[in-house]
């Protein structure tokens, strides 16, 4: 026959067993959520730092673009002053060879200031070959 203290150690026995398996629970949920909350955050801070870089990098290269645009344009300013000194050479050195005579000898000073322009010229050429 069941005692009263027999009967009591099986109530709070079966009392302790679902609060226990509640507690259990309750932690269980509460460390997935916490978790869940974590991983989300994170989430949201990478999407964060990833346009914020996405936005660095557009100003960058929009600088970098500038800062191209210009270089080129000061190049082909250059290469046509280039041009047109050496178009300029030309005519001149036409024009001397017509009304050379044995006494002067500008053509050979023309022809050394000619190729100095070509050098210069083949520079800046290559300068703007590597610049595209």
């Amino acid at each position: 026959m069941p005692t009263s203290t027999d009967t009591n150690y099986e109530r709070s026995k079966t009392k302790r067993g679902p609060s226990v398996k509640a507690f259990l629970l309750l932690w269980i949920v509460l460390i997935g959520s916490g978790i869940t909350a974590a991983y989300i955050y994170s989430n949201e801070l990478k999407q964060d730092m990833l346009q914020q870089l996405q936005k660095e990098n557009q100003q960058q290269m929009t600088l970098l673009k500038t800062e191209y645009e210009l270089n080129l344009t000061e190049l082909s300013a250059q290469v046509e002053e280039l041009n047109s000194k050496v178009q300029s050479f030309n005519e001149l050195l036409t024009f001397t060879k017509d009304n050379a005579t044995t006494k002067t000898d500008n053509s050979n000073k023309l022809y050394t200031q000619l190729s100095e322009v070509k050098k210069q010229l083949d520079t800046l050429q290559k300068k703007m070959d590597l610049l595209k």
